[in-house]
């Protein structure tokens, strides 16, 4: 990534409440909003996990961008899926065990839709990135160890790369800020091919 930081001509708002995301989006632009989309995602799609992060993402930005049409709206939505099996947030600690002992020792995907609105300009698109991230063995004493450092709820597939991932992850292909939830390499080509952000 380059070190300029962009500044955009308009508003920009991040339709995402995960802090996550604002610490990675800080890197990119230094003044932006947050306004956290109201919305009811959906939790599968017949077309597969690339089809729902991108429909979850345009449904996000979609409802924050009709409040602002004059600003540029950035949704986003990650998931964790191994094989046809899609993981999102666990609803509790047990569930967040199960998650990882299924991921224990196996490859799985982490895809994150981004979805990029300005109303004022008609201007919508949406795209995918996807890494792919092998865990290591997982007995239930490192799973426990594991969950006394990173609180699994609210995070898809129960982890998060960034905090003791040392622990959990053998390796990793592909972008690292993406398996955190807003891939900047891809969010920082973007932002130039527009010439809207510098």
């Amino acid at each position: 990534m380059s070190e300029q930081k962009a500044n955009p001509n308009a508003t920009f708002i991040l339709a995402s409440g995960s802090a996550r995301r604002r610490e990675l989006l800080a890197d990119l632009l230094d003044d932006y909003e947050v306004i956290i989309a109201e919305v009811e995602e959906f939790p599968s799609h017949p077309d597969g996990s690339l089809v729902l992060v991108a429909a979850n993402a345009r449904l996000k930005a979609r409802a924050v961008a009709e409040q602002r049409p004059e600003a540029w709206v950035l949704g986003a939505d990650t998931i964790v899926a191994l094989g046809d099996e899609v993981l999102g947030k666990p609803a509790d600690l047990g569930e967040a065990k199960r998650m990882l002992k299924l991921l224990s020792g196996k490859t799985h995907e982490v895809s994150t839709g981004l979805c990029l609105v300005r109303v004022e300009t008609g201007y919508e698109e949406t795209r995918v990135e996807t890494s792919r991230v092998t865990f290591r063995e997982l007995d239930d004493e490192t799973i426990t160890e594991y969950f006394a450092e990173v609180n699994p709820l609210d995070k898809a597939g129960g982890y998060a790369i960034q905090i003791r991932g040392e622990l959990i992850v053998d390796r990793f292909e592909g972008s690292r800020s993406n398996v955190i939830g807003l891939p900047m390499e891809m969010l920082g080509d973007w932002f130039r091919e527009l010439d809207a952000f510098g």
